[in-house]
Parts: C-alpha cells; structure tokens; sequence
C-alpha cells in the first residue's frame, strides 16, 4: 500500500512538472533568444521570464511602456501596435537594434560592393586614426592612388578635421613573380606616408583596396562613405585644397536650430556646396602654399583672369553654381541653386546617411561624381552655395587617352542610368504617396526632361492626385 501511494505521488509530480516545463517551453520561447530544446528548467528564471515578458507586453500595448532599451521583443511589440495606426514609414519606432547580431566582415563587404568590378578585396581601417572627433564633425571623404600620396598628405595638413580614405593599389594581374614588387612597394609607401605624416596618423582612416582596375572611382568613394565615423562628410577629390576654415563655419551653421537650410541638411534633404575654381595657367595652380586663403584675395585673382571656374570650357559641369552670383554675395549669404543640370557635380557637405550612392557601373573619367550627384538630387536633395568659401584644385597632368576611351564608354551607360534612376524614384515616390509633395519635386521636373518618362511623370501625378 505504501509503495502504491508512493508511485502514485511520483507521477503526479513527474505528470506538473512535465506541463509546468512544456508550458514554460511553449509560452516563453518565443522571446527568449537562445531559447532551444534543452532549455533548463529553473523556476526563480521561469518566474522572473513570465513577469519580465508580462510587463513587457503588457506595458506596450497598453502605451506606458517603459525604458528597455533595445529589447527586440519590446520593439516588435511596439512595430503591431504602430502598425495599427500606421498612414507612412515615419510612424514606427526608429530603433530596431541589431547589436547582438554579428555578421563576417567579408560577407558584409560582399554584399555592400555586389555591383562593384571583381576581383576587389577590401581591408576596412587599414591605418585607422589616432584622434577621435565628435558625432556631428564633418568627415572629408576621398579616394587615392599611389602617384598622388603627397597631395593626400597635403590635404591632410590643411584639413583639421577627420578624414576617410580609400586608397587602391593595383592587384597583380598574373603569378609571375615581376607583379609582387610593385605591390610591396606601393604597400611600403604608403605606411612611410602614414608613419611620417603626422596629420594622416591623427586624423585619417585609410581603407585599402586591392583590384586590378585602376580607376573604380565611384566604388572607392562609396566605401570612404560608408565607413566614415561622423554624421556629415564632404565628399571630395583628393586634388582640391581647403583654402578656408569652412569647416567651422559649417559646423556652426548646423547647430543653429533656427536656421532652415541647417535644419535641411540635418534631416539629409539639403547639401552645401563649395565651390570649385581652378588656375587658368597650370604652371600657377602646383604649389598649394600659394592659393588665397579668403574671397578678398580670390576676387582679386578672379579679376586677374589667372583664377577661373573649375572646368570652365565645361560648362554644365560646374555653373550650376552660380558664380556671378557668388562674386556679388554678401558675407554669410547662403543661396540655393535653382538652375540645375544633370551633369553637376561640385563638392558639397551632406548628411551621411542622405539617399543617393555612387552609381559603381561608372568608371574611369567621365560623369561618374555627376551620376553620384544626380542620384542624389532626385532624391530630394536641394543644394545651397557657400557664398564665403572655396575650393582650388591643384593642377597636375590628366591622362588624356584613358579620359577620351572612358568618356566614351560612360556617354553610353549614363542614359540608361537617368532612366533607370528616374524610374526608381518615381515608383519610389509614388508609392510612398509623396510624389505631389516637395520631397518629389526634383525627380518629377528633372525626369519630365527624359524623353519616354515625361508621359510617366504625368501619369503618376495624376494617379497620386486621384489617392489623395
């Protein structure tokens, strides 16, 4: 009899504990993150999971929730709620962390430069810079190669903010063993650049790439983009001098909470432009040590006929800008471009993380910063001209029949470039339900232009007037 009501007791315990460990299984695995079959029965852990997840649930769908922080369980709570009132993708919580998450650095590398020209290896943070610089500093971003690492060191001195750059070396095409010295050597020269250069040691983030493609130039700067460690970036070429303090200008001009063109460019729909100039006689333009260092002394030599707008000859490249209007501006007089063309491409400080990339199809010379830029406008990027300060680019010899065989293969992709970015853009806009706001206003004039879309644009406004 005793051994009866022994079993007895045996299996009503092992019969509670079995349901108390499948409901703990079934109830609280689903937030859990490393919950699995072997999850371990702990009945101080099971209690404290049922009231976290409790509260957790309980506090969010009710709208107290409290501070817990990046909690994806919280945040996937709060993404249903959103969703029940959602009108546009503003309304859900902007912080979906995935900090736990790792992921192989060559994966990510793989993905993000899947559009790029292989075989490429990249080394993120070759030399990384000693100093550290505030969030909302202003990051020059540039590209390099080995026949102008002493204009990079150069930029370097001049520029007192922090820098990422990358740098490409050309991969050996073949085995043989006449390829491996000119590798080494451009690998030794740069670390006797970095090593002897102070300003890049301190302030410049250098990231190597290794292809055997010698002029990538819109995958180089997407990468200096991507890695730069601050909020706003001056997308630059490495031949251009900084001839004023405008990144103090700038910075000041971003905190200003009342001013609308910094509130623009914090909320990555507005970008300021630098603009560029150039000496009229090459011989001039070699020694940076001579460039003027305000407007007084660039008007001078602007009316000296030995300073003129970068790329003159070329005029959709860079008038855009404006330049009479620059001459004439007051001081402290910020102005927008309202003549814009699709071949623009000055230097300008923008957000980060402002929509518009590189177009990587475009390589070698010819319209591949223009393709970065018009990307950008059509997202909805106004730009704004500096009207105190500038930009001089140092002279140096071009590479004149790779330029006339690039230009000529870039003419070809750029069309079907601003068809297929207007596209996207388009749909991109409409279907958001913003084509008929400010937002689209770029993409909607600039791609009316394009013959074949004009009836596009058309179609698509009269259709968003109709969801309105």
């Amino acid at each position: 009899m005793a051994l009866m009501r022994l079993c007895s007791s045996l299996l009503l315990a092992y019969v509670f504990l079995s349901c108390l460990y499948t409901t703990s299984f079934l109830f609280l695995c689903p937030f859990v993150r490393d919950c699995s079959t072997s999850f371990a029965l702990d009945v101080s852990k099971l209690r404290a999971g049922f009231l976290w997840t409790r509260q957790v649930f309980g506090d969010v769908f009710s709208g107290s929730a409290t501070s817990y922080g990046d909690l994806a369980p919280t945040t996937r709570a709060l993404v249903t709620r959103q969703a029940a009132s959602y009108t546009n993708l503003d309304d859900f919580y902007p912080d979906w962390s995935l900090e736990w998450f790792a992921m192989p650095e060559s994966r990510f590398l793989s993905k993000a430069f899947s559009n790029s020209m292989h075989p490429m290896k990249i080394f993120p943070y070759f030399y990384k810079a000693s100093e550290s610089f505030e969030e909302d500093d202003i990051t020059i971003t540039t590209l390099v190669t080995p026949n102008r690492f002493e204009v990079l060191r150069k930029l370097a001195s001049r520029y007192e903010g922090p820098l990422s750059v990358t740098v490409h070396i050309p991969l050996p095409t073949s085995s043989s063993k006449s390829s491996s010295p000119t590798l080494y050597n451009s690998l030794l020269a740069l670390h006797a650049l970095v090593t002897n250069s102070p300003a890049l040691a301190a302030r410049a983030d250098i990231h190597l790439v290794l292809s055997p493609f010698p002029r990538a130039f819109n995958a180089w700067r997407n990468l200096a983009r991507l890695l730069a460690r601050t909020t706003y970036m001056l997308l630059l070429d490495v031949d251009f001098a900084i001839c004023t303090d405008w990144r103090a200008s700038v910075r000041a001009l971003l905190r200003d909470g009342a001013n609308p063109v910094a509130k623009r460019v914090r909320e990555g729909s507005a970008a300021l432009v630098l603009p560029a100039f150039e000496y009229v006689k090459q011989a001039e333009g070699r020694d940076q040590g001579v460039f003027p260092r305000d407007k007084h002394a660039l008007l001078d030599l602007v009316r000296a006929n030995r300073i003129a707008p970068f790329h003159a000859s070329f005029v959709a490249g860079h008038n855009s800008t404006d330049y009479r209007r620059f001459y004439a501006a007051k001081p402290g007089e910020i102005y927008k471009v309202t003549q814009y063309q699709p071949a623009y491409e000055p230097y300008v400080v923008v957000k980060k993380d402002a929509a518009g990339w590189c177009d990587e199809r475009f390589t070698g010379y010819g319209g591949n910063k223009a393709a970065c830029l018009f990307e950008m406008y059509l997202s909805g990027v106004s730009f704004y001209v500096l009207s105190d300060h500038f930009l001089i680019h140092q002279s140096h010899a071009y590479e004149e029949e790779a330029r006339r065989s690039e230009r000529r293969y870039n003419r070809k992709i750029h069309s079907d470039f601003k068809e297929e970015t207007c596209l996207r853009y388009l749909k991109r806009f409409s279907d958001q339900g913003i084509l008929n706001t400010t937002r689209a206003r770029n993409a909607q004039e600039e791609c009316r232009k394009i013959k074949g879309i004009g009836k596009i644009v058309m179609q698509l406004g009269f259709a968003s007037g109709l969801r309105r």
